[in-house]
């Protein structure tokens, strides 16, 4: 009940600020699901099924003056792990000020990192599911720190350079720092190529570095992408390394109905797949994550998206773990 009400409190306060000043912009979003898990390697998760909102953002713009802008947002989502009771609760998502200069922009506060800002987007479908390196757990989609991001005069080449903590939109704890850098190039009107490359300095001996290329294609009615992955995470016990390669495409099937697919192939175990939320994946074996789904829009801000993940694994000890298959019914709408 506290939280509803700091959250009336602030949802207030925003109001009575744009009314006063005339330059503040709300929004928000909402998507969910109602799932049922068929089959999973985990037994005691089948024949789980109901109601979740995955996401709920709330936004506030406010624009300062033609080069100084903030932007003020909360999330809300359920913990995803099949088991608790929880209720939703508020989180801080972005906390920043941007300054403009012509084609380029300094950012500070909270905000969103360079790793998979381009591919989110040209996806498309992030209600119905993250990006490889997002659901894998490569990084966060936010940081509290400083970023410079922007393209060149004819708009080819797009750079986004951030200094952060590492430490998502959560506090410091530890002297370390992270790195992140990703380069696009508009080779034309249908063809992006981008890569991406971080390095975090970690407590002891588990520094960890990323790669990432990514290359895309669109047209009116059809977009594909193709994303390679690769982590190394250092430890005492050796080095792991992670990767993992993604492609996708949506193309439209009828006015306000579009079709999508998405394969990713894990070429090693994820050792934190049993926490990912919504969709624990067995931490023991590589494996095929495939994703299928149709998008109906009676509102160009309602999506309707009925859809279907399955995992299969590849053998661990000569055997394989169960395959995972869950059919949801995603909802999503956006209001501004």
């Amino acid at each position: 009940m506290r939280d509803i009400t700091k959250l009336f409190i602030i949802f207030s306060f925003l109001v009575g600020s744009t009314y006063a000043f005339g330059q503040g912009k709300i929004k928000g979003l909402m998507f969910g699901d109602y799932y049922y898990v068929l089959n999973n390697h985990d037994s005691s998760l089948e024949e789980s099924n109901g109601f979740w909102f995955r996401r709920i953002y709330f936004t506030y713009d406010h624009t300062l003056d033609d080069e100084f802008s903030v932007r003020f947002r909360l999330e809300m989502n359920g913990p995803g792990d099949f088991s608790s009771r929880a209720k939703l609760e508020p989180v801080v998502k972005d906390a920043y000020l941007k300054w403009k200069r012509s084609n380029y922009a300094l950012i500070l506060g909270i905000s969103g990192t360079p790793t998979w800002g381009y591919i989110e987007d040209f996806w498309g479908y992030r209600p119905v599911e993250k990006t490889a390196a997002d659901l894998y757990g490569f990084d966060s989609s936010r940081d509290f720190g400083v970023a410079v991001k922007g393209t060149t005069s004819d708009e080819k080449v797009n750079y986004h350079l951030m200094f952060g903590n590492g430490s998502s939109n959560r506090s410091e704890s530890n002297n370390g720092k992270k790195v992140r850098f990703s380069l696009g190039y508009k080779v034309n009107s249908n063809v992006t190529v981008e890569a991406y490359a971080d390095w975090e300095e970690r407590p002891g001996n588990s520094n960890r570095y990323t790669v990432q290329g990514f290359a895309s294609y669109q047209n009116e009615n059809f977009r594909a992408g193709a994303q390679l992955l690769h982590q190394n995470r250092s430890s005492d016990a050796g080095d792991l390394n992670l990767e993992v390669f993604s492609i996708f495409g949506a193309a439209q099937l009828r006015e306000k109905v579009w079709g999508f697919a998405r394969w990713d192939r894990s070429f090693d175990p994820l050792p934190g797949g049993p926490g990912i939320s919504y969709l624990p994946i067995d931490g023991t074996a590589k494996f095929n994550f495939l994703l299928l789904g149709i998008d109906i829009m009676p509102h160009k801000q309602v999506h309707f998206m009925p859809n279907i993940e399955l995992i299969f694994y590849g053998d661990t000890k000569g055997a394989s773990p169960d395959s995972d298959v869950i059919p949801r019914f995603t909802f999503y709408y956006v209001w501004k």
